[in-house]
């Protein structure tokens, strides 16, 4: 399974659709992508996740490194994920904590305009 990347923006916040297999081996194609998105002056990212089939541990920490990227400019990076094996391995490593986790990325623009 490949990695399919998307981006676009929405009410002024880039969305970041990711679809496939997030592992050691197309992690580093999300990595350079949310670089350039920050590079390009975007700190606030929601990142769907919705048709992620697979996370590993390398998808975790560039999604980790990507938050810690974004916050240096005080921004934000907010997840849409709702299936369970995914969402458990967030629950697992207390990363619920850590990331804003929505059901849509609607929830999550909202989310996010509201903290403003």
């Amino acid at each position: 399974m490949d990695l399919k990347l998307d981006d676009h923006m929405k009410d002024g916040i880039r969305v970041v659709d990711v679809e496939g297999e997030i592992d050691v081996y197309t992690a580093p194609r999300l990595r350079e992508l949310l670089i350039e998105l920050v590079n390009k002056g975007d700190y606030q990212l929601v990142v769907n996740m919705e048709k992620v089939e697979f996370l590993d541990s390398t998808g975790l920490g560039v999604l980790v490194g990507g938050l810690k990227r974004v916050r240096a400019h005080d921004g934000s990076l907010d997840l849409v994920c709702r299936q369970e094996r995914i969402l458990k391995i967030f629950r697992i490593t207390g990363l619920t904590k850590v990331f804003g986790i929505h059901d849509t990325v609607e929830e999550a623009i909202k989310a996010r305009k509201s903290e403003k």
